[in-house]
């Protein structure tokens, strides 16, 4: 998966908030691309509805991440600032997408609900030497079997767990450290 992930090199000091909705917009796109593999590979989605439930999964799962990989980046209140713009933008991009599926109506309270109960999950996870853990990639794999149904149904949380997380693993780490390396 090609994307940029740096900044241009005019000499413009990037804020915290900067980087969070480029991560966030960075993470929407590896959900899509994670959700685009596991259809390649012959797992059926079976309405659109569905595959904006995957995403989520995956999204949260980034956002989560990405609030790991800033611990020790940055101060206790730059890393709160970071993680409550990411899903905020995440929240929007959510919302957006969902009128488009389902009609105009209120999608993002249910989407920082369900943010917040897998943040706290994922919380209590171990998270070593900076990756995450077997159990944190297994809990996404388990999450995104449960929205994908009974249709090979079994095998989705090993796909997930063994290809599409530490793919979206490693597009994250990459993308969060481009957007904070210097411009030149």
């Amino acid at each position: 998966m090609r994307m940029k992930s740096k900044w241009g090199k005019n000499a413009k000091q990037r804020t915290v908030a900067d980087n969070a909705s480029a991560a966030a917009f960075i993470a929407w796109r590896i959900a899509q691309d994670a959700l685009l593999d596991l259809e390649n590979e012959q797992y059926q989605t079976d309405s659109l509805s569905q595959r904006m439930d995957v995403i989520v999964e995956f999204v949260i799962f980034l956002a989560h991440l990405a609030d790991r990989i800033t611990y020790e980046r940055m101060s206790p209140e730059e890393r709160e600032e970071f993680v409550v713009t990411m899903v905020k933008h995440l929240a929007r991009t959510h919302q957006a997408s969902m009128e488009e599926i389902d009609g105009v109506k209120d999608y993002k309270e249910n989407f920082i609900n369900l943010v917040n109960e897998r943040m706290s999950d994922y919380a209590d996870m171990p998270y070593d030497d900076g990756e995450p853990s077997f159990v944190i990639k297994r809990y996404l794999g388990s999450k995104v079997q449960a929205v994908m149904g009974e249709h090979f149904n079994k095998w989705i949380e090993t796909q997930v767990l063994e290809i599409n997380a530490p793919n979206a693993i490693e597009h994250l780490n990459k993308a969060i450290n481009d957007l904070y390396k210097p411009a030149f």
